[in-house]
């Protein structure tokens, strides 16, 4: 499916669920100044992240105010259809859900956020949303046409179906290919180069790396329509972002909760822990983590390997050039699962960098020359 830019002009009638989702996906008269969409954040063209710098090197969205920048990075909407609805498991693992914490349960949950959240898309009420959406013709005619005559006499009903539209739409091909150059490897179309093929290798390794301890969703390395995350929650040991709290305004020695800030959850032993991300694109949606705070694809690589190598390079920061900061929060940090492998030398690394960048979508691959 293409991408269709809405236009308040249009006339034509969605005919299904998917192709409303698109209209609504695109349409900045959902937000309070008529300048954001869903697409404002999660465009498209770049992997569906923010693609703007925001004043903040992306490593976090701009409102629709101009002027509330988050603490969190818009993660990509990329393959965001087949995280499972939140859930804690007989074991009591949390799974899957949407947004870095996983509080709301299914797509058409998070696509119900952003319009109300006053820093991000910002109307006042569902009401208000509904009445944006009266303003429109086309709009007025595919809801009662799909959902029937008197659908706006329900204003938390009609919000409810705008949400499953745009679910629909996130559940479509356009959001999940599978077309990168791994797949077409997987399918016998392409080979990998010699250093891919050994990031390959050192990737699904049970005993060179810890990759595949949370990137892998199918039980079996090279299984089609891996997502490469087990969308479990987990704490890596990722340092506060001091750059963008000084950017935000919000305070250097607020801790981000992570999985705790979510209602469903009580238990303390989940604070700071956040939903394992889907590499699917990952060389072409920095800045990584789920606060922005490295910028390259190698540096997080090498935050990895600082659990395994205790060389003196490997405990400091390539970007910052001084010694990676303490976890956000320390006593949840999962040592059991990053603790797993080798030290990395500089050979292995890049291989493992190199493979990541396999997994681009086709549309992106281009993204890859910078």
């Amino acid at each position: 499916m293409s991408c269709l830019v809405f236009s308040p002009l249009q006339t034509a009638q969605a005919s299904d669920l998917s192709e409303l989702g698109q209209l609504l996906y695109f349409d900045t008269n959902l937000s309070k100044n008529r300048t954001q969409s869903c697409a404002t954040c999660h465009d498209p063209q770049a992997g569906f992240v923010d693609p703007r710098d925001n004043g903040a090197k992306k490593m976090a969205s701009l409102g629709d105010d101009a002027q509330s920048l988050g603490d969190r990075q818009a993660p990509t909407a990329s393959y965001a259809a087949f995280s499972p609805a939140f859930h804690q498991t007989k074991d009591g693992t949390y799974v899957g859900g949407q947004f870095w914490d996983g509080r709301a349960g299914t797509l058409a949950d998070q696509a119900g956020g952003p319009p109300l959240n006053p820093a991000e898309m910002g109307l006042a009420s569902k009401q208000e949303a509904i009445a944006r959406l009266k303003e429109n013709d086309t709009y007025v005619e595919s809801f009662q046409a799909l959902f029937g005559k008197d659908i706006f006499e329900d204003v938390d009903k009609a919000y409810l179906k705008m949400t499953e539209a745009l679910q629909a739409y996130e559940q479509t091909e356009e959001f999940s290919p599978f077309d990168s150059k791994y797949d077409r490897y997987l399918r016998g179309e392409v080979k990998l180069t010699d250093q891919e093929e050994l990031g390959r290798i050192l990737f699904f390794s049970q005993q060179f790396t810890n990759c595949n301890q949370c990137h892998q969703l199918r039980k079996l390395p090279g299984a089609e329509k891996e997502t490469f995350s087990n969308y479990e929650y987990h704490n890596i040991g990722v340092p506060a972002n001091t750059a963008l709290r000084a950017l935000n305004g919000v305070s250097a020695t607020l801790v981000d909760d992570g999985l705790l800030a979510n209602p469903a959850v009580k238990d303390e032993a989940q604070q700071g822990k956040y939903k394992v991300p889907t590499l699917r694109n990952v060389a072409v949606t920095g800045p990584y983590m789920h606060n922005g705070v490295f910028q390259d694809l190698r540096t997080v690589v090498k935050f990895y390997n600082k659990y395994n190598s205790r060389s003196q390079p490997s405990q400091i920061n390539p970007e910052s050039k001084q010694p990676w900061g303490e976890p956000e929060v320390a006593d949840t940090v999962s040592l059991k699962e990053l603790e797993i492998g080798d030290a990395l030398n500089s050979k292995r690394i890049d291989a493992l960098v190199a493979f990541m960048k396999t997994l681009t979508d086709a549309r992106y691959e281009h993204l890859l020359e910078n």
